[in-house]
């Protein structure tokens, strides 16, 4: 195991709202989300707002305002607290607050950041035509993060939790797989496996959600680019943790978390993944341990930590689909309902009611009134949470 940086200092750019999250949900259990699991219509504590008062908010505030977010959120600081190795649990904690992009040290200026693509070019993990910006987002502050984690989008605008808060309920999701497949792995198979491996790796797998997913002026997130056959955020999380000296065992199941090493072409993704996160942050993937020394797969006996995080992030199976028909059927219903135009669905007069409406009920559980109440159910939930 490499040792960690005990120097690193972050401090949440949004105390006010870790106060407050902190307060209200601090009856929580480490391992559960006050969701109710049978009830026919989840109850919701909204604040209903017009339709002008939503347009006049910004997605951080939306997701300071979700009391679903701000649930999701204290439960990974919750979850990440119960890690038993102090270090790894103090700098799990700080990237929640703070997923500053302290890889940007690396390059201050663009003589750098051309050495690392001409890098990735010659790997073939990147395209010739790939501008700075795109393999690198915009940071001014290699210190603070972009925006919260709490804020951020759980993906791409069109797919899984796109909406402000998405990445707390994406991942509090993703933790609480990963931990049933933990404790189902330790009951059924009487195996001892590292717990503090499985926490941190699915805690962290998309740490840099908020640098890639930066919200826009128009109310949608940034485009995610590619690198090495993968979103963005993937490789520049995994080297993230490189930069930082993260354990190699966290930082391999972090890798698997988008595919397995179980078949010689999975374990390729993989195998791509770790190298190309290394180049970025000027590492070696086979020095640092992350690579078998001849670089071709993971060290071996590839660890069950790893293959429990790849299933743990399987929430998109559902959120995915779900994402493209609520996205639709919203724009439907805020043609009837709020008098937009087709055109409007592409503006940020719809994404700004988009975002909030999503923020507040959250996209899934909206899904869920309309596929188990109907649609009279979802059209009025959507306006009793903003008012036409």
């Amino acid at each position: 195991m490499t040792t960690q940086n005990d120097s690193l200092t972050h401090n949440c750019n949004r105390r006010d709202f870790l106060k407050m999250s902190a307060g209200a949900f601090a009856t929580l259990a480490a391992t559960s989300i006050p969701f109710p699991a049978t009830a026919k219509t989840m109850p919701m504590n909204v604040t209903t707002i017009s339709f002008q008062d939503c347009l006049a908010m910004d997605p951080v505030s939306m997701a300071e305002k979700s009391v679903q977010v701000k649930a999701a959120f204290e439960f990974l600081i919750k979850t990440a607290k119960t890690i038993d190795n102090a270090s790894l649990r103090r700098t799990t904690v700080e990237i929640l607050q703070n997923p500053a992009p302290r890889l940007m040290e690396l390059y201050p200026t663009d003589i750098e950041k051309e050495q690392v693509k001409q890098r990735l070019i010659a790997a073939n993990y990147l395209k010739k035509a790939a501008s700075y910006d795109e393999f690198l987002p915009p940071c001014k502050d290699t210190n603070h993060t972009v925006i919260p984690f709490y804020a951020a989008p759980g993906s791409g605008y069109t797919s899984h939790h796109s909406y402000p808060g998405g990445l707390a309920t994406h991942v509090a999701i993703n933790v609480k797989a990963a931990l049933g497949f933990f404790q189902a792995y330790k009951d059924v198979y009487g195996t001892s496996m590292n717990r503090d491996v499985v926490i941190a790796a699915q805690t962290l797998h998309d740490l840099h959600k908020p640098w890639v997913f930066q919200w826009q002026k128009n109310g949608a997130s940034r485009t995610e680019y590619s690198i090495a056959g993968t979103g963005s955020h993937h490789i520049l999380s995994l080297a993230e943790l490189i930069h930082r000296q993260f354990p190699t065992e966290v930082i391999i199941a972090q890798a698997c978390a988008h595919n397995h090493p179980g078949t010689n072409n999975d374990e390729q993704d993989v195998v791509n993944w770790l190298t190309a996160a290394a180049i970025l942050a000027n590492q070696n993937a086979v020095s640092l341990g992350l690579l078998a020394d001849d670089g071709q797969t993971l060290p071996q006996p590839r660890h069950v930590e790893g293959f429990i995080t790849h299933l743990g992030d399987h929430d998109w199976v559902f959120t995915v689909p779900a994402a493209k028909w609520m996205i639709a059927k919203l724009g439907e219903i805020a043609q009837k309902e709020y008098r937009l135009t087709s055109a409007d669905l592409e503006t940020r007069k719809f994404y700004t009611l988009r975002n909030y409406v999503f923020s507040q009920a959250t996209l899934e559980q909206l899904y869920l009134i309309w596929t188990n109440e109907g649609e009279t159910a979802l059209v009025n939930t959507v306006k009793s949470i903003v008012t036409p």
